[in-house]
Protein backbone atom coordinates (compact mmCIF):
# COMPACT_ATOMS: atom_id res chain seq x y z
CA UNK A 1 0.00 0.00 0.00
CA UNK A 2 1.34 3.41 -0.92
CA UNK A 3 2.34 5.76 1.82
CA UNK A 4 0.11 8.82 2.11
CA UNK A 5 1.01 12.48 2.35
CA UNK A 6 -0.93 15.70 2.74
CA UNK A 7 0.37 19.16 1.88
CA UNK A 8 -1.49 22.30 2.91
CA UNK A 9 -0.75 25.30 0.71
CA UNK A 10 -0.33 25.28 -3.07
CA UNK A 11 2.33 27.90 -3.69
CA UNK A 12 5.84 27.04 -4.80
CA UNK A 13 6.64 25.05 -1.66
CA UNK A 14 3.40 23.09 -1.59
CA UNK A 15 3.32 22.19 -5.28
CA UNK A 16 7.01 21.25 -5.26
CA UNK A 17 6.52 18.94 -2.29
CA UNK A 18 3.34 17.45 -3.73
CA UNK A 19 4.99 16.68 -7.06
CA UNK A 20 8.17 15.41 -5.45
CA UNK A 21 6.38 13.01 -3.13
CA UNK A 22 4.06 11.88 -5.92
CA UNK A 23 7.12 11.14 -8.05
CA UNK A 24 8.43 8.67 -5.45
CA UNK A 25 5.16 6.80 -5.10
CA UNK A 26 3.29 8.57 -2.32
CA UNK A 27 -0.48 8.91 -2.48
CA UNK A 28 -0.64 12.71 -2.14
CA UNK A 29 -3.43 15.18 -1.45
CA UNK A 30 -2.73 18.87 -1.88
CA UNK A 31 -4.99 21.41 -0.17
CA UNK A 32 -5.53 25.07 -1.05
CA UNK A 33 -8.10 27.76 -0.28
CA UNK A 34 -8.01 28.75 -3.98
CA UNK A 35 -8.67 26.78 -7.14
CA UNK A 36 -6.03 26.38 -9.82
CA UNK A 37 -7.17 29.28 -11.98
CA UNK A 38 -7.32 31.62 -9.01
CA UNK A 39 -3.85 30.62 -7.83
CA UNK A 40 -2.47 31.50 -11.25
CA UNK A 41 -4.50 34.59 -12.11
CA UNK A 42 -6.06 36.22 -9.06
CA UNK A 43 -3.05 36.83 -6.81
CA UNK A 44 0.30 38.59 -7.18
CA UNK A 45 3.56 36.72 -7.38
CA UNK A 46 4.99 36.50 -3.88
CA UNK A 47 8.53 36.93 -5.17
CA UNK A 48 10.73 36.68 -8.23
CA UNK A 49 11.64 33.02 -7.57
CA UNK A 50 15.15 33.45 -8.95
CA UNK A 51 17.28 30.32 -8.88
CA UNK A 52 20.96 31.30 -8.81
CA UNK A 53 23.13 28.50 -10.11
CA UNK A 54 23.34 25.53 -7.77
CA UNK A 55 19.75 25.50 -6.51
CA UNK A 56 18.69 24.45 -10.01
CA UNK A 57 20.33 21.09 -9.29
CA UNK A 58 17.87 20.55 -6.43
CA UNK A 59 14.95 21.65 -8.57
CA UNK A 60 15.92 19.15 -11.27
CA UNK A 61 15.31 16.37 -8.74
CA UNK A 62 11.64 17.39 -8.73
CA UNK A 63 10.93 18.50 -12.31
CA UNK A 64 12.89 19.06 -15.51
CA UNK A 65 13.74 22.59 -16.55
CA UNK A 66 10.65 23.87 -18.32
CA UNK A 67 12.22 27.29 -18.91
CA UNK A 68 15.49 26.33 -20.58
CA UNK A 69 14.95 28.91 -23.33
CA UNK A 70 15.09 31.71 -20.78
CA UNK A 71 15.06 34.50 -20.10
CA UNK A 72 18.04 34.16 -17.79
CA UNK A 73 20.80 36.27 -16.30
CA UNK A 74 24.53 35.71 -16.44
CA UNK A 75 25.88 38.47 -14.21
CA UNK A 76 25.22 41.42 -11.92
CA UNK A 77 25.99 45.08 -12.57
CA UNK A 78 26.29 46.71 -9.15
CA UNK A 79 26.66 50.41 -8.43
CA UNK A 80 26.99 52.07 -5.03
CA UNK A 81 25.64 55.61 -4.66
CA UNK A 82 25.55 58.02 -1.73
CA UNK A 83 23.86 61.30 -0.83
CA UNK A 84 21.50 63.49 -2.84
CA UNK A 85 21.81 66.88 -4.51
CA UNK A 86 25.05 68.58 -3.59
CA UNK A 87 26.14 65.56 -1.53
CA UNK A 88 25.45 63.01 -4.27
CA UNK A 89 28.34 60.70 -5.03
CA UNK A 90 29.04 57.71 -7.26
CA UNK A 91 31.18 55.54 -5.03
CA UNK A 92 32.06 52.31 -6.81
CA UNK A 93 30.83 49.79 -9.37
CA UNK A 94 31.53 46.29 -10.61
CA UNK A 95 29.92 44.11 -13.25
CA UNK A 96 30.99 40.45 -13.13
CA UNK A 97 29.72 37.40 -14.92
CA UNK A 98 28.36 34.91 -12.41
CA UNK A 99 30.10 31.79 -13.74
CA UNK A 100 26.60 30.26 -13.57
CA UNK A 101 23.12 30.90 -14.95
CA UNK A 102 20.32 32.47 -12.92
CA UNK A 103 16.63 32.27 -13.86
CA UNK A 104 13.82 34.44 -12.57
CA UNK A 105 10.47 32.82 -13.22
CA UNK A 106 7.04 34.03 -12.13
CA UNK A 107 6.34 31.99 -9.01
CA UNK A 108 2.72 31.61 -10.14
CA UNK A 109 3.95 29.94 -13.33
CA UNK A 110 6.38 27.66 -11.49
CA UNK A 111 3.65 26.59 -9.08
CA UNK A 112 1.02 26.11 -11.78
CA UNK A 113 3.33 23.96 -13.90
CA UNK A 114 4.05 21.77 -10.89
CA UNK A 115 0.39 21.55 -10.02
CA UNK A 116 -0.43 20.50 -13.57
CA UNK A 117 2.25 17.82 -13.56
CA UNK A 118 1.04 16.63 -10.15
CA UNK A 119 -2.57 16.31 -11.34
CA UNK A 120 -1.50 14.56 -14.53
CA UNK A 121 0.29 12.01 -12.36
CA UNK A 122 -2.82 11.18 -10.35
CA UNK A 123 -2.45 13.58 -7.43
CA UNK A 124 -5.52 14.89 -5.63
CA UNK A 125 -6.20 18.59 -5.23
CA UNK A 126 -8.83 19.75 -2.74
CA UNK A 127 -9.99 23.35 -2.62
CA UNK A 128 -10.97 24.33 0.89
CA UNK A 129 -9.62 26.48 3.67
CA UNK A 130 -7.77 24.55 6.35
CA UNK A 131 -7.62 25.76 9.95
CA UNK A 132 -5.92 24.12 12.91
CA UNK A 133 -8.79 21.73 13.54
CA UNK A 134 -8.94 20.81 9.87
CA UNK A 135 -5.20 20.16 9.86
CA UNK A 136 -5.60 17.94 12.90
CA UNK A 137 -8.09 15.77 11.03
CA UNK A 138 -5.91 15.67 7.92
CA UNK A 139 -2.79 14.72 9.85
CA UNK A 140 -4.67 11.90 11.57
CA UNK A 141 -5.38 10.33 8.18
CA UNK A 142 -1.95 10.63 6.53
CA UNK A 143 1.50 9.22 7.11
CA UNK A 144 3.19 12.56 6.41
CA UNK A 145 1.70 16.04 6.67
CA UNK A 146 3.50 19.17 5.51
CA UNK A 147 2.41 22.78 5.99
CA UNK A 148 3.32 25.35 3.33
CA UNK A 149 1.13 28.23 4.50
CA UNK A 150 0.58 30.27 7.62
CA UNK A 151 -3.10 30.88 6.87
CA UNK A 152 -5.80 29.70 9.24
CA UNK A 153 -3.52 30.16 12.22
CA UNK A 154 -1.30 27.29 11.08
CA UNK A 155 1.94 29.22 11.65
CA UNK A 156 1.10 29.18 15.35
CA UNK A 157 1.93 25.46 15.41
CA UNK A 158 5.54 26.40 14.67
CA UNK A 159 6.88 28.81 17.31
CA UNK A 160 9.58 31.30 16.43
CA UNK A 161 13.05 29.98 17.17
CA UNK A 162 14.46 32.91 19.14
CA UNK A 163 18.01 31.59 19.05
CA UNK A 164 18.08 31.47 15.25
CA UNK A 165 15.92 34.51 14.49
CA UNK A 166 18.09 37.63 14.34
CA UNK A 167 15.51 40.33 13.62
CA UNK A 168 12.27 41.32 15.32
CA UNK A 169 11.09 43.70 12.61
CA UNK A 170 11.45 44.12 8.85
CA UNK A 171 14.81 45.38 7.61
CA UNK A 172 13.38 46.71 4.36
CA UNK A 173 10.05 47.92 2.99
CA UNK A 174 9.51 46.25 -0.35
CA UNK A 175 8.04 47.03 -3.75
CA UNK A 176 7.89 44.54 -6.60
CA UNK A 177 6.54 45.11 -10.09
CA UNK A 178 6.98 43.28 -13.40
CA UNK A 179 7.28 45.42 -16.52
CA UNK A 180 7.82 44.83 -20.24
CA UNK A 181 9.14 46.75 -23.23
CA UNK A 182 12.88 46.08 -23.23
CA UNK A 183 14.50 42.99 -24.69
CA UNK A 184 17.60 41.20 -23.41
CA UNK A 185 19.78 42.17 -26.33
CA UNK A 186 23.29 43.60 -25.96
CA UNK A 187 22.05 47.16 -26.49
CA UNK A 188 19.65 47.04 -23.54
CA UNK A 189 21.64 48.09 -20.46
CA UNK A 190 24.64 47.82 -22.81
CA UNK A 191 26.59 50.35 -20.76
CA UNK A 192 26.13 48.04 -17.77
CA UNK A 193 26.90 44.57 -19.09
CA UNK A 194 23.99 44.13 -21.46
CA UNK A 195 20.53 42.63 -21.29
CA UNK A 196 21.53 39.39 -19.57
CA UNK A 197 22.92 41.14 -16.50
CA UNK A 198 20.86 42.10 -13.48
CA UNK A 199 21.01 45.79 -12.61
CA UNK A 200 21.62 46.43 -8.90
CA UNK A 201 21.78 49.98 -7.56
CA UNK A 202 22.64 50.43 -3.90
CA UNK A 203 22.26 53.70 -2.00
CA UNK A 204 24.10 54.01 1.29
CA UNK A 205 21.32 56.05 2.89
CA UNK A 206 18.04 54.87 1.43
CA UNK A 207 18.09 51.28 0.16
CA UNK A 208 18.52 49.20 -2.96
CA UNK A 209 16.90 48.87 -6.38
CA UNK A 210 17.17 45.77 -8.56
CA UNK A 211 16.03 44.92 -12.08
CA UNK A 212 16.42 41.42 -13.48
CA UNK A 213 15.34 39.41 -16.53
CA UNK A 214 12.10 37.62 -15.75
CA UNK A 215 9.65 35.16 -17.26
CA UNK A 216 6.13 36.44 -16.63
CA UNK A 217 3.34 33.87 -16.65
CA UNK A 218 1.51 35.57 -19.53
CA UNK A 219 3.80 38.16 -21.10
CA UNK A 220 6.88 35.97 -21.23
CA UNK A 221 10.21 37.79 -21.35
CA UNK A 222 10.00 40.84 -19.11
CA UNK A 223 11.85 42.65 -16.33
CA UNK A 224 11.14 42.42 -12.63
CA UNK A 225 11.86 45.31 -10.28
CA UNK A 226 12.47 44.84 -6.59
CA UNK A 227 12.92 47.89 -4.40
CA UNK A 228 14.23 47.72 -0.84
CA UNK A 229 13.62 50.82 1.28
CA UNK A 230 15.51 51.11 4.54
CA UNK A 231 13.33 52.01 7.55
CA UNK A 232 13.06 55.79 7.78
CA UNK A 233 14.02 56.25 4.12
CA UNK A 234 11.88 58.58 1.98
CA UNK A 235 11.47 55.59 -0.30
CA UNK A 236 9.15 54.04 2.28
CA UNK A 237 6.51 56.70 1.64
CA UNK A 238 6.96 56.37 -2.11
CA UNK A 239 6.40 52.61 -2.00
CA UNK A 240 3.41 53.02 0.30
CA UNK A 241 1.70 55.27 -2.27
CA UNK A 242 1.42 52.42 -4.80
CA UNK A 243 -2.13 51.23 -5.42
CA UNK A 244 -1.91 49.42 -8.76
CA UNK A 245 0.49 48.43 -11.53
CA UNK A 246 0.44 51.89 -13.10
CA UNK A 247 1.30 53.73 -9.90
CA UNK A 248 3.95 51.10 -9.22
CA UNK A 249 5.58 51.82 -12.57
CA UNK A 250 5.45 55.56 -11.99
CA UNK A 251 7.04 55.24 -8.55
CA UNK A 252 9.85 53.19 -10.06
CA UNK A 253 10.43 55.66 -12.91
CA UNK A 254 10.48 58.59 -10.48
CA UNK A 255 12.83 56.71 -8.17
CA UNK A 256 15.36 56.30 -10.97
CA UNK A 257 14.96 59.87 -12.17
CA UNK A 258 15.63 61.18 -8.67
CA UNK A 259 18.28 58.78 -7.37
CA UNK A 260 19.76 56.84 -10.31
CA UNK A 261 19.37 59.27 -13.24
CA UNK A 262 21.97 57.60 -15.45
CA UNK A 263 19.67 54.56 -15.68
CA UNK A 264 16.40 56.48 -15.90
CA UNK A 265 16.21 56.48 -19.70
CA UNK A 266 16.27 52.67 -19.75
CA UNK A 267 13.63 52.40 -17.04
CA UNK A 268 11.36 54.87 -18.82
CA UNK A 269 11.09 52.41 -21.72
CA UNK A 270 9.42 49.81 -19.52
CA UNK A 271 5.63 49.53 -19.52
CA UNK A 272 2.89 47.92 -17.45
CA UNK A 273 1.69 44.40 -18.32
CA UNK A 274 -1.95 45.36 -18.84
CA UNK A 275 -3.17 41.75 -18.91
CA UNK A 276 -2.03 41.20 -15.32
CA UNK A 277 -3.48 43.60 -12.74
CA UNK A 278 -1.62 41.61 -10.07
CA UNK A 279 1.84 42.24 -11.50
CA UNK A 280 2.91 44.23 -8.44
CA UNK A 281 3.24 43.75 -4.69
CA UNK A 282 4.38 45.81 -1.74
CA UNK A 283 4.95 44.91 1.88
CA UNK A 284 7.67 43.93 4.33
CA UNK A 285 9.14 40.71 5.67
CA UNK A 286 10.59 40.07 9.10
CA UNK A 287 13.21 37.36 8.51
CA UNK A 288 12.13 34.55 10.81
CA UNK A 289 13.22 31.02 11.64
CA UNK A 290 10.59 28.76 13.18
CA UNK A 291 10.72 25.44 14.96
CA UNK A 292 9.69 23.56 11.87
CA UNK A 293 8.08 20.50 13.47
CA UNK A 294 4.97 20.74 15.62
CA UNK A 295 1.92 18.87 16.77
CA UNK A 296 -1.76 19.52 16.17
CA UNK A 297 -4.16 19.76 19.12
CA UNK A 298 -4.80 16.03 18.69
CA UNK A 299 -1.11 15.27 18.97
CA UNK A 300 -0.39 14.54 15.30
CA UNK A 301 3.02 15.49 13.93
CA UNK A 302 3.22 18.10 11.16
CA UNK A 303 6.21 19.83 9.55
CA UNK A 304 6.64 23.27 8.02
CA UNK A 305 8.31 23.77 4.65
CA UNK A 306 9.42 26.79 2.61
CA UNK A 307 8.68 30.26 3.95
CA UNK A 308 6.53 28.77 6.69
CA UNK A 309 9.72 27.33 8.19
CA UNK A 310 12.24 30.04 7.27
CA UNK A 311 11.28 33.42 5.82
CA UNK A 312 13.85 35.69 4.21
CA UNK A 313 14.10 39.28 3.21
CA UNK A 314 14.37 38.89 -0.58
CA UNK A 315 17.45 41.12 -1.02
CA UNK A 316 19.76 38.12 -1.58
CA UNK A 317 17.24 35.97 -3.46
CA UNK A 318 17.34 33.11 -0.97
CA UNK A 319 13.64 32.36 -0.40
CA UNK A 320 12.68 30.28 -3.45
CA UNK A 321 16.11 28.68 -3.54
CA UNK A 322 15.96 27.64 0.10
CA UNK A 323 12.48 26.23 -0.47
CA UNK A 324 13.45 23.94 -3.33
CA UNK A 325 16.68 22.82 -1.65
CA UNK A 326 14.81 21.95 1.55
CA UNK A 327 12.06 20.06 -0.23
CA UNK A 328 14.32 18.13 -2.62
CA UNK A 329 16.35 16.90 0.35
CA UNK A 330 13.21 16.00 2.31
CA UNK A 331 11.76 14.06 -0.64
CA UNK A 332 15.02 12.15 -1.08
CA UNK A 333 15.10 11.31 2.62
CA UNK A 334 11.45 10.19 2.58
CA UNK A 335 12.13 7.94 -0.40
CA UNK A 336 14.80 6.08 1.57
CA UNK A 337 12.93 6.01 4.89
CA UNK A 338 11.04 2.85 5.89
CA UNK A 339 9.61 3.81 9.27
CA UNK A 340 7.09 6.29 10.57
CA UNK A 341 7.56 9.98 9.98
CA UNK A 342 8.04 10.79 13.64
CA UNK A 343 8.71 14.14 15.24
CA UNK A 344 12.30 13.04 15.79
CA UNK A 345 12.80 12.05 12.15
CA UNK A 346 11.28 15.25 10.77
CA UNK A 347 13.29 17.37 13.22
CA UNK A 348 16.45 15.60 12.10
CA UNK A 349 15.68 16.45 8.47
CA UNK A 350 15.13 20.12 9.28
CA UNK A 351 18.31 20.28 11.32
CA UNK A 352 20.24 18.83 8.39
CA UNK A 353 18.73 21.45 6.14
CA UNK A 354 19.48 24.25 8.58
CA UNK A 355 23.13 23.27 8.84
CA UNK A 356 23.65 22.62 5.12
CA UNK A 357 21.65 25.50 3.60
CA UNK A 358 19.16 27.37 5.77
CA UNK A 359 21.64 29.02 8.13
CA UNK A 360 23.97 29.95 5.30
CA UNK A 361 21.11 31.48 3.30
CA UNK A 362 20.13 33.57 6.32
CA UNK A 363 23.71 34.78 6.74
CA UNK A 364 24.08 35.77 3.09
CA UNK A 365 20.87 37.76 3.45
CA UNK A 366 22.41 39.54 6.44
CA UNK A 367 25.51 40.38 4.38
CA UNK A 368 23.48 42.05 1.62
CA UNK A 369 21.25 43.80 4.16
CA UNK A 370 24.37 45.51 5.49
CA UNK A 371 24.08 43.85 8.88
CA UNK A 372 26.68 45.06 11.38
CA UNK A 373 28.01 41.50 11.72
CA UNK A 374 29.28 41.71 8.14
CA UNK A 375 30.33 45.37 8.01
CA UNK A 376 34.04 44.54 7.99
CA UNK A 377 33.55 41.85 5.34
CA UNK A 378 31.59 44.25 3.11
CA UNK A 379 34.30 46.90 3.55
CA UNK A 380 36.76 44.39 2.10
CA UNK A 381 34.60 42.70 -0.54
CA UNK A 382 33.18 45.76 -2.27
CA UNK A 383 36.45 47.63 -2.94
CA UNK A 384 38.16 44.37 -3.94
CA UNK A 385 35.29 43.55 -6.30
CA UNK A 386 35.74 46.94 -7.96
CA UNK A 387 39.39 46.16 -8.73
CA UNK A 388 39.03 42.48 -9.67
CA UNK A 389 36.23 40.94 -11.75
CA UNK A 390 36.96 37.44 -10.35
CA UNK A 391 36.51 38.79 -6.81
CA UNK A 392 33.19 40.37 -7.83
CA UNK A 393 32.12 36.99 -9.24
CA UNK A 394 33.23 35.33 -5.98
CA UNK A 395 31.05 37.79 -4.03
CA UNK A 396 27.99 36.82 -6.05
CA UNK A 397 28.91 33.16 -5.74
CA UNK A 398 27.31 33.50 -2.29
CA UNK A 399 23.88 33.85 -3.94
CA UNK A 400 24.30 30.38 -5.42
CA UNK A 401 26.39 28.72 -2.70
CA UNK A 402 25.79 30.58 0.56
CA UNK A 403 27.78 28.03 2.58
CA UNK A 404 30.91 29.64 1.13
CA UNK A 405 30.20 32.72 3.28
CA UNK A 406 29.64 30.76 6.49
CA UNK A 407 33.07 29.20 6.04
CA UNK A 408 34.64 32.67 6.44
CA UNK A 409 35.06 33.12 10.17
CA UNK A 410 36.89 36.42 10.31
CA UNK A 411 38.95 39.06 8.51
CA UNK A 412 41.80 36.69 7.72
CA UNK A 413 39.42 34.22 6.08
CA UNK A 414 37.83 36.99 4.00
CA UNK A 415 41.23 38.21 2.85
CA UNK A 416 42.23 34.64 1.95
CA UNK A 417 38.98 34.17 -0.01
CA UNK A 418 39.64 37.41 -1.91
CA UNK A 419 43.23 36.42 -2.61
CA UNK A 420 42.22 32.99 -3.88
CA UNK A 421 39.69 34.51 -6.26
CA UNK A 422 42.03 37.25 -7.48
CA UNK A 423 45.19 35.20 -7.72
CA UNK A 424 47.18 37.78 -5.78
CA UNK A 425 47.45 39.03 -2.19
CA UNK A 426 44.28 40.80 -1.08
CA UNK A 427 46.29 43.66 0.42
CA UNK A 428 47.85 44.39 -2.98
CA UNK A 429 44.43 44.35 -4.60
CA UNK A 430 42.87 46.66 -2.02
CA UNK A 431 45.76 49.08 -2.32
CA UNK A 432 44.76 49.71 -5.92
CA UNK A 433 41.15 50.62 -5.12
CA UNK A 434 40.05 54.08 -6.14
CA UNK A 435 36.53 55.53 -5.97
CA UNK A 436 34.55 55.84 -9.18
CA UNK A 437 35.27 58.78 -11.42
CA UNK A 438 31.68 58.70 -12.65
CA UNK A 439 29.25 56.07 -13.86
CA UNK A 440 28.44 55.62 -17.53
CA UNK A 441 25.03 56.87 -18.60
CA UNK A 442 22.45 55.21 -20.80
CA UNK A 443 22.87 56.13 -24.47
CA UNK A 444 19.09 56.52 -24.49
CA UNK A 445 19.43 59.58 -22.25
CA UNK A 446 18.34 62.85 -23.80
CA UNK A 447 21.19 65.15 -24.73
CA UNK A 448 20.57 68.63 -23.28
CA UNK A 449 19.93 71.31 -25.91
Amino acid sequence: MARTAAIVGAGLAGTTAALGLRNIGFDVTLYSDRDRDSLRNDVPATGTAVYFGKSQESDSQIIEDLYADGPYSTGMSARLHTGVGDTYGEVLEFDPDFRYIAKGVDVRLRADDRLGRFLDGGGRFEVRAIDVDGLDAIAAEHDLTLVATGKGGLSGLFPVDDERTVYTEPQRHLLMVTLQGLDQGPETWGYRGGGTHNQFNLHTDFGEAWFGPYLHKDAGQSWSFLGFAKPGSPWVERFASVTDAHTARQVVVDLYRDYFPKDAAEVEQLQVIEADPHSWLRGAVTPTVRRAVGRTPGGHVVAAIGDTAISFDPIAGQGAQNTVVQIAALVAAARDHDGEFTQEWLTEQFEKHWHTRGHAAAEVTRLFLGDAKYAESADLFFPAATVSEPVAAALFRFLSEPDALVALQGKDDVLAYIAEAAGEPAEDLLARFAPSEGFASSPRARVPA
